[in-house]
């Protein structure tokens, strides 16, 4: 998964589908800035289709937002080993 070279308004919809092990899971990250100039970066997860659990974090700068996004997307792209089955992009 790539991330651009400006955080900001940058938004990613992930999800991972198996119909034979029941697997039907979303993830989206979307980064704003906000009126006091932080980075807020929006990540919800669940099921495809169905409420999920979101949590919004606010970050003093763009490099430490996008320090913790490539985290996260690294963690995604392990969904393979852990869930059987990749994420794609939507």
């Amino acid at each position: 998964f790539e991330v651009s070279t400006s955080v900001v308004g940058w938004r990613c919809a992930l999800e991972a589908v198996d119909t034979s092990c029941n697997i039907a899971r979303a993830y989206s990250i979307y980064a704003v800035r906000d009126l006091f100039g932080h980075v807020v970066v929006e990540l919800s997860w669940g099921r495809i289709a169905r409420r999920g659990a979101s949590l919004r974090l606010s970050f003093a700068s763009e490099t430490s937002a996008e320090a913790f996004i490539r985290r996260t997307l690294v963690k995604r792209a392990s969904a393979p080993r852990r869930i059987g089955v990749a994420y794609h992009q939507v």
